[in-house]
């Protein structure tokens, strides 16, 4: 049997390589549409939302506490539970951003705590209520974040209709690099506290706190781990993000940024875990369709709807099958 105290620092070592891989995962839902519009250079692009990934992570808790303890009870969880989940939230991350595929990293993380919780009590110890919040959340966020892109992307084009292309481009060039700004905020707002949530409800389950209380250096280093990964850069799934999914101009970028970050800083506030990369992928698709349907790849966007379908069974399904391994150690 594993020590307890090496368990909760494997737990948190695997909880910040989670939060790695999903900053490297993630960094196309912040600055891909910034890239795709030559509004920045990749390397500014990468850096700017690294930097706005970590003051993100200090915005707010609430996520991280649905996290925490909207799902299952800490109780009901044992250390080996949270590394099984990791374990299998680490390799679909991993395995998604090298072949340039954009899935959701909360997906991949619920999914992987719904399978490995079910492994060790069953699913009659989980928060169907709590769970069911999410799932809704998660599947109106793209929906909402297209029909906002959508309509402001008309709103722009009506207002600049008269205008020629090349000053629209120079008009919505700074204001693309502040939208690209606030989503990279919000998106450091909402995945960061992700891990925050893990590692907190390890603590719990360990006896280490009393209550799903996010530490202050808990917030630190999901931050920093997240600008970190972030500062690396997915580049397979910036491209699909940035270039593949939709032919992309300034004013789009803008749209789709804005519409994005407005969603994710307000459900980050209210504590609803969504996922960013579907918000952003909404959005670009919304500003897509307000041009024209054939604006859009939707060839494209059936492999990503096809990947958002299979990551939160196949993370199931998976740390189910690593806790199993692993029980054998309790």
């Amino acid at each position: 049997m594993l020590d307890p105290i090496v368990l909760v620092v494997l737990v948190i070592v695997l909880a910040l390589v989670f939060d790695f891989t999903n900053g490297w995962h993630d960094c196309a839902n912040a600055i891909a549409t910034s890239i795709g519009t030559r509004t920045l250079t990749p390397f500014k692009a990468v850096m700017l939302a690294a930097v706005l990934n970590l003051a993100g992570a200090f915005f707010s808790t609430a996520v991280a506490k649905a996290i925490g303890e909207d799902i299952v009870d800490p109780k009901n969880v044992t250390l080996l539970v949270i590394v099984a989940t990791l374990l299998s939230a680490i390799i679909w991350n991993t395995v998604t951003v090298l072949i340039g595929l954009p899935t959701s990293s909360s997906h991949a993380l619920i999914g992987a705590l719904i399978g490995a919780v079910a492994a060790y009590k069953g699913f009659a110890v989980l928060k169907i209520q709590g769970i069911l919040l999410i799932f809704v959340a998660m599947f109106l966020s793209p929906l909402l974040g297209g029909v906002l892109s959508f309509l402001l992307m008309k709103l722009i084009r009506s207002l600049f209709a008269n205008t020629a292309p090349s000053k629209v481009k120079k008009l919505f060039r700074p204001l693309q690099i502040l939208s690209a700004s606030f989503m990279a905020f919000s998106h450091g707002t909402s995945d960061a506290q992700k891990a925050m949530g893990i590692i907190t409800m390890a603590l719990v389950a360990g006896g280490y706190l009393e209550s799903v209380e996010v530490p202050t250096w808990v917030m630190v280093s999901a931050g920093l781990a997240m600008a970190l990964g972030t500062a690396i850069g997915g580049w397979n799934v910036i491209r699909t993000m940035g270039y593949r999914l939709s032919k992309l101009e300034t004013p789009h970028g803008f749209a789709a940024e804005t519409s994005a970050a407005l969603l994710l800083a307000t459900v980050a506030k209210i504590g609803v875990p969504v996922s960013t990369t579907q918000t952003i992928t909404g959005s670009v698709i919304g500003v897509g369709a307000a041009e024209r349907l054939k604006g859009v790849r939707w060839g494209v966007a059936g492999k990503i709807l096809y990947a958002w379908v299979f990551t939160l069974p196949g993370t199931a399904v998976m740390s189910f099958l690593i806790y199993q391994v692993l029980k054998v150690l309790e």
